[in-house]
């Protein structure tokens, strides 16, 4: 690490306290306990199974822990589906399915919160000029320049979709940004590239969870590891004070 990333604030952004999750019998999680501070880039790491997905589960909203408790900015919330993470400002960038590739950019970046130029009952008329407007400003925003609005996102390269998705999270003025697997199956430019657009959020006052089975992603990017395993946290660490050897040896 180059040492520019800021020491962790005292007052966690988002706490979770002795999560628990079943499924089907199989305890899921196991007592999770983790905060996470303004404006840190967390680097979360485990096998498959670990838990980390069931985690990451919860904290978008797509199920409910069995127990626990989830505070955001100090006080105690419950979600109940991925809207309500939202409101919170917890937006979540799932590898394969945060895209509409058969949509425009433009309608990606506003889907599920499209402008309207009128509404009468909840039905309205899409304002299109401002999304198309908006859509190219929250792109050049993270440093990337696409052709059109209206191209389809079906035809741009992962890396690009990824950073579709984090220019619709920082429009919207999300506080936490999780990103699911962002770098896998990209090529190498592409790779670094959304490494760059992590780097980039902590600058812009973003939080970001950064999901990743690869560890030389995570330490470029990150300032704080935590890595789980079968369902607990086996280490939560400073990147100054572990190495990958140490990780690899508790996954």
């Amino acid at each position: 690490m180059d040492g520019t990333f800021d020491s962790p604030a005292a007052e966690p952004l988002i706490s979770v306290r002795d999560l628990h999750k079943w499924y089907s019998g199989v305890h899921a999680l196991k007592g999770v306990s983790l905060d996470v501070a303004p404006r840190e880039a967390l680097g979360l790491v485990g096998d498959n199974g670990a838990g980390k997905s069931t985690l990451i589960s919860i904290l978008s909203g797509l199920v409910r822990p069995d127990e626990g408790e989830i505070r955001v900015e100090g006080r105690p919330v419950v979600m109940r589906n991925p809207r309500d993470a939202m409101e919170l400002g917890i937006e979540t960038i799932y590898q394969y399915n945060s895209m509409v590739p058969i949509m425009s950019i433009a309608r990606n970046v506003f889907i599920g919160r499209e402008p309207l130029k009128w509404s009468l009952g909840g039905i309205g008329w899409l304002d299109e000029r401002r999304m198309r407007a908006d859509s190219v400003k929250a792109i050049a925003d993270v440093d990337l320049h696409l052709r059109s609005p209206d191209a389809l996102v079906g035809e741009l390269s992962g890396g690009q979709r990824q950073g579709v998705a984090i220019a619709r999270a920082m429009h919207f003025r999300s506080k936490v940004m999780i990103l699911d697997e962002p770098t896998n199956h990209l090529s190498v430019k592409e790779t670094a590239k959304v490494i760059g657009f992590v780097r980039s959020l902590k600058a812009q006052g973003v939080t970001s969870i950064f999901i990743s089975h690869n560890l030389h992603h995570v330490f470029a990017c990150c300032d704080r590891i935590v890595a789980m395993s079968l369902g607990q946290v086996v280490l939560d660490k400073p990147m100054g004070e572990t190495s990958m050897e140490e990780v690899q040896d508790l996954l």
